[in-house]
């Protein structure tokens, strides 16, 4: 990206061939929604609008930027033999849902048994993170997590639990609020080491629905 956050021109969408629109583009597609919304964007409080929405959508999908695994890589063997499980409670999060763009607000345990090498904790949250800022399902969310740390640090075990509010429901639709979304992703040793999976679930007060997944 260039100073003011803009990707080159010659960027391309992944998986689409296309080049990413310009910044005007952008704004310009948010000045339509405004009319589509029955909103006049020439009004004083709308004309800086489309501005700041394309702002905050670099933001907030800022994880299209960013290789999860390549945060990973970075690890340390200097552990003294320490082979227990690590877990990382409450990391909060903030996604978008991509059948509707409304915010999912959750946070997501995530635990490994190291072979060989730990990682830094404040790189278990940016992979939650880089995940999280793009548009999402929560069920992909918990197995991209999971698989990118067993795919890059090839540990025992890897365990994720995410729980999270869906505004796409409470905002719209059926309208139900209160209610949490949770799902759990279990590789190696947590899925099939009950004991493994209650000490995990444990540690992360047992939410509703923390079953292997």
């Amino acid at each position: 990206m260039d100073l003011d956050g803009q990707a080159p021109a010659e960027s391309v969408i992944a998986g689409s061939g296309e080049g990413r629109p310009t910044r005007s583009e952008a704004e310009a597609a948010v000045r339509t929604l405004l009319r589509w919304a029955g909103e006049d964007p020439s009004r004083e409080g709308l004309l800086e609008t489309p501005a700041r929405v394309v702002r905050a959508y670099e933001e907030w999908f800022a994880g299209y930027a960013t290789d999860p695994e390549d945060v990973l890589r970075r690890t340390f063997e200097e552990t003294d033999g320490y082979d227990e499980m690590v877990a990382l409670r409450d990391i909060r999060f903030e996604s978008f849902c991509e059948h509707h763009m409304a915010p999912i607000i959750g946070r997501a345990h995530v635990a490994y048994l190291p072979r060989h090498r730990v990682i830094g904790i404040s790189k278990l949250a940016r992979v939650v993170d880089s995940y999280a800022r793009r548009l999402q399902i929560q069920e992909r969310l918990t197995a991209q997590i999971a698989n990118a740390i067993d795919g890059v640090l090839r540990p025992r075990g890897v365990a994720v639990v995410v729980e999270a509010t869906h505004q796409c429901m409470s905002t719209r639709g059926i309208h139900k609020t209160g209610v949490s979304m949770v799902t759990s992703r279990m590789l190696g040793a947590f899925r099939t080491n009950p004991a493994t999976r209650r000490e995990f679930l444990a540690m992360i007060g047992n939410p509703r629905g923390g079953a292997a997944g």
